[in-house]
């Protein structure tokens, strides 16, 4: 069966698509059997039987082969994109598809036209930027020189933010583009939030449907006996995920910035035992948290909504003080939930209030859903206000320690959110709760959340890393790392924050990987120790030529910190390193610090 002459139109497939994204994980299933069991029909293919969610080749037999060609494409800044295009290749080879996955760095997009079947999996970085190794290609698909794509099949899928206005929109834009250059929409593009697992899963499932000619012989499979779910942590046959969080003992909770630090940072240690989790340095640590009681509090007396009144979350059913405190976030304001919350109230001031970016950026910095009841009245009752509210994600921390060092444990480092505004006390849903009401013994549920791009050069090479406050975090981990495999020297941090007597995090850690020559040199800015505030980026421009030498011979450059400010300085400011020490102009800059992303020579992690 040929695509061009598919069954389902473009509007078929995007209900279908519409109805597929609001199943729940069990129905997903059922359609899914639902679907192989037609096309067995149709091509007297073997039914898989299925019971339960898991299933499993009956033998070791390779996947049939088919003539279908696949390039899956990826472009990202955390790595999401990348393992999501990793398990569609994945998919794709079991289905006997001839699957090639490519980042966007590596792939020459010129030969797009050249293409029979392509998917991109692409994040929206900032505010609605494409990733740095997606750059070239979302100008080449969207710009006055696009290619004519006619007998190219393709499908997208888009990561995003919804805290962020342009929410996914290098997807969008590289969809639209796709389109109007002629190529064939196989599937509609969908959109994914922070919680992207199932709505992926989805996506992919449906794209493969629809690309395997339904004579494509399956292969057989058979339910697989599964062994029951432990209640224990670590039981027989239990693999734990952020589906699946681990239940994590504390082990240890410090301060580590002094008592008259106006900063309140602690290093929290945990155990992994037996839970079979493994991490790597620059891999992040999710956990799982509940909203501050005095919040939830406050919202259910400004509401006046019976605390013990049921509402639906989900599939689940719970009261409405349960779903505030567990499962909805009301600590952060996002530019999805300002729109849904304008479409259901009608405010005109809070629809001028959306068209105005200044003032946008504003209000979602440091606000919470208190604040947008009191500002923006409206006789809500219970029902509605939960169907407006998007589920609390988990909350993610850079790791900072190394496996090969602690074992079975994993270290944390937490700046605790405290602010006042309006006259009320606001705090940081995980961190008050990890500082004021988790103590050693206690447990948490935690996952690995991998980041294949924030990763140490397997040969040793140099590494600059630059942090500031907790941006320092991987950079422990790093350390940790190189140390207990007795990798010494061609490192040198560079680490800021506000006083060296009180925010010096992890000093005397520092000082003793200096004197064993495990760390070569380390340059410090704290902003608050003089009149004129010094930050890392004047560190690294008083230290530019040697620091140009470093990158001239292979260093790895790493930074770690805050997005909106920091980091953008420090780009700026290695920019203009290159450009003096190199003595050449900003757009050849602008081109060796691409070069040094392409080459994974310069990684990010920013929040």
């Amino acid at each position: 069966m040929s695509l061009k002459t598919n069954p389902l139109n473009d509007a078929q497939l995007s209900a279908l698509s519409q109805l597929v994204e609001g199943l729940n994980k069990e129905q997903t299933v059922w359609l899914n059997g639902y679907f192989e069991g037609r096309l067995a029909a149709l091509g007297g293919v073997d039914v898989p039987a299925v019971t339960g969610t898991t299933v499993s080749t009956a033998a070791a037999a390779p996947p049939p082969q088919s003539s279908i060609k696949l390039t899956i494409l990826y472009g990202t800044e955390t790595g999401h994109s990348q393992g999501l295009a990793e398990k569609l290749g994945e998919k794709a080879s079991f289905k006997g598809i001839d699957a090639r996955v490519l980042s966007l760095y590596d792939y020459n997009y010129k030969k797009l036209n050249e293409e029979d079947n392509v998917a991109i999996i692409v994040s929206t970085h900032g505010e609605g930027d494409p990733p740095d190794m997606a750059e070239d290609f979302y100008k080449y698909v969207t710009g006055p020189r696009a290619p004519q794509l006619n007998g190219v099949n393709y499908s997208v899928l888009a990561l995003g933010d919804k805290t962020y206005k342009h929410f996914c929109k290098t997807g969008e834009e590289i969809d639209v583009a796709l389109k109007s250059c002629g190529a064939y929409r196989v599937t509609p593009a969908v959109k994914c939030d922070v919680d992207y697992e199932q709505p992926s899963e989805t996506w992919m499932n449906l794209f493969l449907l629809n690309l395997s000619p339904a004579e494509t012989p399956e292969p057989v499979v058979t339910s697989a006996p599964t062994a029951p779910a432990s209640s224990s942590a670590g039981g027989f046959g239990e693999e734990f995920s952020k589906s699946n969080p681990y239940m994590a003992t504390v082990l240890e909770k410090v301060r580590i910035t002094g008592d008259d630090s106006d900063k309140e940072v602690y290093h929290v240690e945990l155990s992994l035992e037996g839970s079979g989790l493994e991490y790597e340095p620059g891999d992040s640590l999710g956990i799982f948290t509940k909203n501050p009681e005095a919040l939830v509090g406050d919202i259910l007396a400004f509401t006046g909504f019976d605390a013990e009144q049921k509402v639906d979350v989900g599939e689940e059913e719970m009261s409405i003080k349960e779903a505030l405190s567990h499962h909805l976030e009301i600590t952060m304001l996002t530019f999805d939930l300002l729109k849904k919350y304008q479409e259901k109230t009608k405010n005109a001031e809070l629809a001028k209030l959306l068209v105005d970016d200044e003032a946008l950026d504003e209000y979602l910095y440091g606000h919470d859903v208190l604040d947008l009841l009191e500002d923006f009245p409206y006789d809500w009752n219970a029902h509605k206000l939960v169907e407006v509210l998007r589920p609390i994600p988990p909350r993610l921390y850079s790791i900072s320690s190394s496996m090969e060092s602690v074992g079975e444990e994993v270290h944390v480092t937490v700046s605790v959110v405290r602010y006042e505004r309006k006259n009320r006390k606001r705090n940081g849903a995980c961190s008050s709760h990890l500082a004021d009401s988790i103590e050693i013994d206690e447990q948490i549920p935690v996952y690995i959340d991998k980041n294949p791009s924030f990763k140490l050069p397997a040969n040793g090479s140099k590494i600059i890393m630059v942090g500031a406050g907790t941006g320092v975090a991987p950079y422990r981990a790093f350390m940790q790392h190189r140390e207990s495999l007795g990798i010494k020297g061609e490192s040198w941090l560079f680490f800021g924050d506000r006083r060296f007597n009180s925010d010096f995090l992890y000093q005397t850690e520092w000082q003793k990987l200096l004197k064993n020559e495990i760390l070569t040199k380390i340059d410090v800015a704290f902003s608050r120790d003089q009149e004129e505030k010094v930050y890392v980026q004047h560190k690294l421009k008083e230290q530019q030529k040697e620091v140009f030498d470093w990158l001239e011979n292979g260093a790895h450059f790493y930074l770690c910190g805050d997005m909106k400010y920091m980091a953008k300085d420090v780009n700026k400011a290695l920019l203009d390193i290159i450009q003096t020490q190199g003595g050449v102009r900003e757009e050849q800059a602008e081109k060796y610090v691409k070069n040094l992303k392409r080459e994974k020579r310069f990684q990010i992690d920013v929040y």
